[in-house]
Formats: structure tokens, sequence, C-alpha cells
């Protein structure tokens, strides 16, 4: 994935759960923050931003949105508008054993009490149609190596796993997907001083049968020409520890 239309700023500080105020230009501007997370280890005060234009910002109080954030020397996505087009691309690669020979059939797919991220299908050699239900999550605390999830409680997270839950149980396969957003991760664990909750409720998921995956992604900021992108590449399947 290519992001273009990039602007830099400092960051000075998060007045609400989705507002950053930045420094740009010696001026101080405010941004759209998609990713619900504490983000505390990460949003430090002058901590480097990279933003963009907002694309409907005639209708919105915030001017640009934040895409990524400089964390010891690596770019982090911080916005969660892009993980359905990203394991979308994951999906369609075949990289992803869990998914080989999988399409996405719909997006957005009510299930339960709960919109999931995507219904996928494999057509059978009996011709019958093998249905996976998916949803997908983005991790972005990393330490020492080890990535967790979630950095906040998240009741809505753990309700999704629980769907999961009922719909293996009645012969769905399903599965939750991590994407860990930064290039430093060795292993993936659910975050069980944060949220004990979630972190059972994924636990008794994994023993039911349903894919525990976590993919890392390389975060890449190019300079070509006069103008620069960032480059958001897959970059290896992370051991997930339960």
């Amino acid at each position: 994935m290519i992001i273009t239309d990039l602007l830099t700023g400092f960051f000075r500080e998060r007045p609400n759960r989705f507002t950053v105020k930045f420094n740009m230009d010696k001026k101080t501007e405010l941004a759209h923050l998609r990713d619900p997370g504490r983000l505390t280890e990460l949003l430090r005060p002058n901590v480097m931003l990279l933003l963009r234009p907002a694309q409907n910002a005639a209708n919105r109080k915030t001017k640009y949105d934040v895409l990524a954030v400089l964390h010891e020397g690596r770019w982090v996505l911080i916005n969660s508008g892009f993980h359905s087009d990203l394991a979308e691309e994951l999906i369609e690669s075949g990289i992803i054993n869990e998914f080989k020979g999988y399409s996405v059939k719909k997006r957005e797919y009510t299930y339960g009490n709960s919109r999931l991220d995507f219904l996928l299908s494999t057509q059978m050699e009996s011709g019958a149609d093998e249905k996976l239900l998916l949803e997908v999550k983005g991790c972005t605390l990393v330490e020492e190596g080890l990535a967790k999830f979630p950095d906040a409680p998240t009741l809505r997270g753990k309700r999704h796993v629980e769907e999961l839950i009922k719909a293996k149980q009645e012969g769905y396969n399903s599965a939750v997907l991590f994407l860990v957003m930064r290039d430093d991760a060795v292993e993936f664990s659910p975050n069980w001083e944060m949220d004990p909750e979630f972190s059972k409720v994924l636990k008794i998921a994994r023993e039911t049968g349903v894919d525990i995956i976590a993919y890392s992604f390389e975060i890449i900021l190019k300079d070509i020409l006069n103008g620069s992108y960032l480059e958001i590449k897959p970059l290896k399947p992370v051991d997930v520890k339960i």
C-alpha cells in the first residue's frame, strides 16, 4: 500500500480520544486520530507525526488526519482506517496459510449481534462454498519484541471474539487477524494486564478452534523527486502465544 500527500508535524497533546493537537510551521493545528487505543508509549510531547489533509475537511472541525508516529527510529501506523484494505491485501495475496484459497465475499458482515470485518469463501471440490468469518484488529503496542493487544480495555473486541466462538460452534471457520503495525514484533500475546476479560475470551477462542493469527508490517517513508510517500509492506508472521 502506498500513501501520498504527506505532511509532518510534532505532537503536542491529545485533548480527546479522536483529536490530536500538533505543531506545523509554527502554528498549532488539530487532526483526527482514527485509533481508539491509549497509545501512551507512542504519543509523547514533540514526537514527529505523519499526517495528510482530510479529504472532507469542509465538513469537519479537523483539517488533517494522523497517519503514523515516529517511535524510537521507526514509523508506527496509528490510523485504523487502513486496516481492512491491508487485511484484504494479505488475504488476496495468499501468503497466510489459513486464508489460502479464500477470497473476500463481503466486508462488514453482520453475524449475531456484531458486524464482523469480513466474510470469506472458498469453493470445495464438491462445488459447495466454505465460509470463514474474520475479524481484524490493529496492534501498535510492542514491548521488547512482544506485541500486545489491546492497549485499552475493549468490550467491543471481546464481543467480536465471542461471536466468532459461536460461529465456530455452528460450523463456520473463523479467525482473528492481528495486524501489528510496526516491524519489531517477534511474538504476539493478548494483553492480560490491560484487559484480562478479552484475553480470557481469546484463549477460549483458540481452544475452540478459532484461528488466531498475527502478521507484522514494515512502514517505510520514502522520498522520490519532489515528493514523499509512505509504503506499508507485509513483513512476516508473528508467533502467537496465549
